[in-house]
């Protein structure tokens, strides 16, 4: 790999690397780890507007709008209601529910591995780096 300064580079790759071992842990249950946040967010939220989802996870809209249609024709997502796109709301279905459980020991699985790899101090740090670079 090429060296840089660049943070927006280092953080990219970083990120890349993550989601690789995330998509490759939950490939076995046929989601990937977009695709598992964005039913986990559902199932947090119990029943969101779009919009508020968009805002939950920090999408545009319009993508978040493209990544619900793909489960929703895949049966585990449930778009309804709403006097616009903006209102509808969206929901898990049974079998999303049950996806979004039958990914959880996968998902753990990194989430525990990734800890490992971090010192526990750094872990603190990293958290604290992270949520200062999600402000806006």
């Amino acid at each position: 790999m090429l060296p840089t300064e660049c943070l927006c580079t280092r953080l990219r790759r970083a990120s890349r690397g993550v989601s690789k071992r995330y998509d490759d842990a939950l490939s076995r249950v046929g989601l990937s780890a977009a695709q598992y946040s964005l039913l986990r967010h559902l199932q947090r939220l119990d029943q969101p507007s779009i919009s508020d989802l968009a805002a939950a996870m920090g999408l545009e809209r319009s993508t978040l709008g493209r990544n619900l249609r793909l489960l929703e024709g895949r049966g585990l997502v449930v778009l309804q209601g709403g006097a616009d796109q903006r209102n509808r709301l969206a929901s898990l279905t049974a079998e999303g529910e049950r996806l979004l459980a039958e990914g959880l020991e996968a998902w753990q699985a990194v989430q525990l591995l990734l800890q490992q790899r971090v010192q526990a101090h750094h872990l603190q740090a990293l958290d604290e780096l992270l949520a200062s670079l999600d402000r806006p």
